[in-house]
C-alpha cells in the first residue's frame, strides 16, 4: 500500500478500514531525512511478514510524539476514541484494574498504531485468549559496558548451543538496539511464572559455566563489566520486547531483523540492517522467522519442568 504525498494528513482505508494518518512531513530522523511517512511507508511494505506475529496480541505502545530523537512515554490503555473496527484486548491486573490494549491484527492497525507515533512495536508474548500462558520463551542478549558486540554474537552462539543440547529450536534477530534476541518457540501450557523460573535457571547455568563471558545478575550495579547480560527477566508477565521487524528510534533507523545462525557465527553489526535496506532483504530471503509461526515448531517446555 502507498502511503499518500499530502504534506500534512491523509485519509487510507486498506481493507474498507479508513485510518486517518497525520503530520506526515514532521522530521523523525532529520540528519537521515526520514519523515512519519517513510516510517509508516516502510512498515506498509513490511506488512505481510510482520503482522502474523503481532496478530491476537496486546500490543504496548510506546509513543515517539517529536521523532526519535524526542521523548517518549508508553501507554497501555487504547486511546479513546478509537476507530470502531479496532480490536482491543482487555486485561486484568494484579490490581483489579482492566486495561484494554489495542491489537495490530491487520495493515489498518499497523498503521493506526504507527500514526500514534510508536516507531517500535511492543506486543505481549502470550496471546489474548490466555494472557497467563506465553507460547514464546526468550532471552534479550545485552552488552554490560566494556562489552562489545562481538561478544554478543558469541553469547548467542552459547545459548544456541545450550537450548540444541535440551532439543529446543530458536531464533536470533537483532534488537536494533545494542543486542541480539533469541526466541524459543513453545506450545502453550506452562505458565507465565513456569516459564520465567525456566528462564532464570537456565541464565544462571549458562553463567555458571561461562563465567567471563555471561552475567544472568538482574541488579544492574551489581553486573561485572565486559559481560553479557541473559536477560530471562523479560519473560515476566507484562513485559514486552521490540517485536521482529520493528525500526529502533538509534541514529541510522536501525531494524529488529531475523538472523540465520551462520550469520551470527560470521558476525554482523547492528546498523547492518535499517529501514533503507531491510524490505528489500525481506523480499530477497522471505521472513527468516516464518517457522515461529507453525504449530508444529512448538517445544513442549512442560517436559523439562
Amino acid at each position: 500500500m502507498k502511503i499518500p504525498s499530502e504534506p500534512t494528513e491523509a485519509w487510507v482505508a486498506p481493507q474498507g478500514q479508513r485510518v486517518r494518518l497525520t503530520n506526515l512531513s514532521k522530521p523523525f530522523w532529520p540528519h537521515l531525512g526520514l519523515t512519519k511517512r517513510d516510517l509508516l511507508a516502510y512498515y506498509a511494505g513490511v506488512s505481510s511478514a510482520l503482522l502474523p506475529h503481532l496478530s491476537d496480541r496486546a500490543m504496548v505502545m510506546k509513543r515517539y510524539p517529536n521523532g526519535a530523537s524526542g521523548d517518549f512515554f508508553f501507554m497501555k490503555r487504547t486511546p479513546s476514541p478509537k476507530p470502531e473496527w479496532l480490536r482491543v484486548c482487555s486485561i486484568e491486573h494484579a490490581s483489579g484494574n482492566v486495561i484494554d490494549f489495542p491489537v495490530v491484527d491487520g495493515l489498518a492497525a499497523l498503521l493506526w498504531v504507527v500514526n500514534l507515533g510508536c516507531i517500535d512495536l511492543n506486543p505481549w508474548y502470550a496471546r489474548c485468549d490466555d494472557v497467563d500462558r506465553p507460547d514464546y520463551l526468550h532471552f534479550d542478549l545485552d552488552p554490560v559496558p566494556g562489552a562489545t558486540f562481538p561478544r554478543v554474537l558469541e553469547t548467542a552462539c552459547l545459548v544456541r548451543e545450550a537450548l540444541s543440547h535440551l532439543r529446543m529450536p530458536c531464533y536470533a534477530k537483532t534488537t536494533g538496539s545494542r543486542g541480539i534476541h533469541v526466541y524459543v518457540p513453545i506450545r502453550r501450557g506452562p505458565t507465565q511464572k513456569e516459564v520465567w523460573a525456566f528462564a532464570k535457571e537456565f541464565a544462571r547455568q549458562l553463567e555458571s559455566g561461562h563465567p567471563k563471558l555471561v552475567t544472568a545478575e538482574y541488579r544492574k550495579a551489581k553486573r561485572p563489566p565486559r559481560r553479557v547480560l541473559v536477560d530471562y527477566n523479560q519473560n515476566a508477565w507484562g513485559r514486552t520486547l521490540a517485536s521482529v521487524y520493528s525500526v529502533r528510534p538509534t541514529p541510522r533507523a536501525a531494524v529488529s531483523t531475523p538472523l540465520t545462525w551462520k550469520e551470527v557465527e560470521d558476525g554482523v553489526r547492528i546498523d547492518d540492517f535499517r529501514i533503507d535496506n531491510v524490505p528489500a532483504r525481506l523480499r530477497e530471503r522471505g521472513d527468516l522467522w516464518k517457522p515461529l509461526l507453525s504449530p508444529k515448531s512448538r517445544f513442549r517446555l512442560e517436559t523439562l519442568l
